[in-house]
């Protein structure tokens, strides 16, 4: 039994080998794609909370991605980097959510969960991380679209230049570029915070 990325346990979809034992055989296109969203679902959840500013709808974006992503598994075959496919859907996922008019006027239930709220930490600690997070998440905000975009993927997606390029049908040098133009902005902002 294999657990999806929303919590939810389930039966890989097939058994592999003629015996019907699971692991008996090569892995289907199904485990693979469950086991690789399975394994980048924290850092999808943590780079979906800074574009979409609470864990409520990074969560709700990431389990729309998941669905989206099952729902064209028939076309797995086709995808060269099966991670960079899934921050990608989860990344148009969120952009769906923002522009969607029920999220516009609902208001999270637990304003003040963060990633790593679940951590043993002193108050004091919980407290300065979280002021970090949060002016991390502003000055986030202030980002052009397309930089806040290449940024989470470089840093909380952990991909690499020409995979972003790739993902965004970008040249490689104009990807750099933005990313460089966000990492500046960034520095900029925050040092203003910290002053």
């Amino acid at each position: 039994m294999s657990k999806l990325a929303v919590g939810t346990p389930v039966r890989s979809p097939a058994v592999n080998g003629a015996s019907g034992l699971p692991g008996s055989g090569a892995e289907t296109s199904e485990e693979r794609f469950v086991r690789a969203f399975n394994d980048s679902r924290a850092e999808l959840v943590s780079t979906l909370f800074f574009v979409l500013g609470n864990m409520e709808d990074a969560h709700d974006a990431a389990q729309d991605a998941f669905l989206k992503c099952w729902r064209a598994r028939k076309s797995l075959k086709d995808v060269r980097n099966l991670r960079a496919w899934i921050f990608r859907v989860g990344l148009n996922a969120a952009k769906d959510l923002q522009r969607s008019a029920w999220r516009k006027r609902a208001r999270p239930l637990c304003p003040d969960l963060q990633p790593g709220a679940e951590r043993d930490a002193s108050p004091a600690e919980n407290l300065e991380e979280k002021e970090v997070l949060e002016q991390l998440r502003r000055a986030l905000l202030q980002l052009r679209p397309e930089e806040k975009a290449i940024f989470l993927l470089r840093q909380n997606g952990d991909l690499t230049y020409e995979e972003i390029a790739e993902l965004r049908c970008r040249p490689v040098g104009t990807v750099k570029t933005q990313m460089r133009t966000a990492l500046q902005k960034l520095r900029e902002i925050l040092k203003g915070t910290t002053s």
